[in-house]
């Protein structure tokens, strides 16, 4: 038998040559703590080394066991992790090796690295990547959701938050179940299909139909005199779901563009809250699972009993704990200072983007982070796009940009559509109804344009 700092040192390699990844320090402790006969829980593992439970327990741990899964080939887990080092030692040691730790770093340099690539912020995060930060539970309670046959997920968060990445992490679970998979993005809609219902319904119905690989019958289907809602709802009841052996999830990405059509948007989410009554009576509805993202808070009227922003399972995704920015920053292979992540803490309030944006500009420019924040709110610093991306959207809209202005100089309560804007941007947080700058980034930046 092996001892167990040849194996976390095996263990090490592995990982970091099969997946790009190092693993951090708190990564580190949990693998060697796994390998001991006396194993310490989360618990102990998060007292001894100043972490929260939850955050070992939802996300280090699990992130872990992920990378070791993919390293192996095979699902790990605690009771068998010893074993399978131990197994794919012995294929790789010729049978008159010595089981020393000089044999063990031989054959770990031996396996050929695969070239680390720096992915850009810019977008969602790919899955597989190991720059995809888990919110601890969020991910688990969407993945054991859709397992239900009366699924209705909302995600809400502002833009840059990983709504879209969250949303391929939930599709790619149900596709490891054998679910069908749709996924629409209405950023990607043309103006001319929110022209009406019927249009916009048609293109729905249309596009679902092509993903799941069905020929269109959407024409045996459509009567004028029965009106669109009932149209598209006779397709899917009356075709789509039929031919479904398996639920099908379908992701809604983006529907806050719906609130610039009031007619349409009040039309499809009536009938998505339909929908949703469906599963509880019918059978063949309770094969469709939804999943819808918005940046926007609903600001339409909607009668209370037809809206699905009232039903299903709402989530909110946070921004990023310091735990979780010092995660990402190992992942980018920086180790963040103490100083460099209380400065980037007090910048960015843990936004998401802002933070890869930095972390990313750090690795390729090869300066530290706390060098590049020292202009990081000009018009030269490593935001320099990105705030005058929010300066053009303020600048578009000046009912923004003045209710913008007011919040600059004081928390205040603003009418309710721009509020919602506002914050779908990330400029502002809503508190008891009052609106404040989101952080120090957006403070300093507009702060001198507007001469404050």
């Amino acid at each position: 038998m092996r001892n167990v700092e040849e194996l976390v040192e095996f263990a090490l390699q592995l990982v970091t040559t099969e997946t790009g990844f190092l693993l951090s320090y708190i990564h580190k402790v949990i693998l060697r703590e796994s390998l001991l006969e006396s194993k310490k829980t989360y618990a102990k593992l998060a007292e001894e080394n100043k972490y929260s439970e939850s955050y070992i327990k939802f996300t280090v741990a699990p992130r872990l066991w992920n990378l070791l899964s993919q390293a192996l080939g095979e699902k790990v887990n605690k009771t068998n992790l010893r074993s399978l080092l131990e197994q794919r030692l012995e294929k790789l040691a010729p049978d008159d090796n010595p089981e020393t730790t000089e044999t063990t770093a031989m054959l770990t340099a031996s396996i050929p690295r695969k070239r680390y690539v720096l992915e850009s912020p810019e977008g969602s995060v790919p899955i597989g990547s190991c720059l995809y930060i888990e919110r601890p539970t969020i991910e688990q309670i969407c993945y054991q959701e859709i397992l239900q046959p009366h699924t209705f997920i909302r995600i809400q968060a502002p833009r840059k938050m990983g709504k879209t990445s969250l949303i391929a992490r939930i599709l790619d679970y149900g596709s490891s179940q054998n679910y069908h998979k749709v996924r629409l993005s209405l950023h990607h809609a043309g103006i001319q299909v929110f022209a009406s219902s019927d249009r916009f319904l048609r293109w729905f119905c249309r596009n679902v139909t092509q993903q799941l690989g069905l020929e269109s019958r959407i024409n045996d289907y459509w009567d004028e005199d029965m009106g669109a809602l009932i149209n598209s709802t006779i397709y899917f009841q009356g075709y789509l779901l039929k031919e479904l052996s398996n639920p099908m999830v379908l992701a809604l990405d983006g529907v806050d563009q719906l609130f610039e059509y009031p007619e349409l948007a009040s039309d499809f989410f009536v009938l998505l809250r339909s929908w949703y009554e469906e599963t509880k009576e019918i059978s063949v509805w309770q094969k469709l699972r939804i999943v819808m993202a918005h940046a926007v808070e609903v600001y339409i009227p909607l009668p209370t009993h037809r809206s699905p922003f009232n039903v299903g399972l709402a989530m909110e995704l946070p921004t990023f704990s310091p735990e979780q920015v010092q995660d990402l920053a190992e992942r980018h292979r920086l180790q963040l200072t103490k100083d460099e992540l209380e400065q980037l803490m007090k910048l960015t309030s843990g936004f998401p983007y802002l933070i890869r944006l930095a972390l990313y500009q750090s690795v390729c420019l090869k300066i530290p982070v706390q060098t590049l924040l020292q202009d990081a709110t000009s018009n030269t610093g490593i935001y320099q796009q990105h705030l005058q991306y929010q300066l053009w959207n303020l600048q578009q809209y000046p009912k923004l940009g003045d209710a913008f202005q007011k919040v600059l100089k004081a928390p205040v309560q603003l009418e309710i559509e721009v509020a919602f804007k506002l914050k779908s941007l990330g400029l502002v947080h809503l508190i008891d109804s009052l609106a404040i700058v989101s952080c120090e980034l957006y403070r300093e930046y507009f702060r001198e344009w507007y001469l404050f």
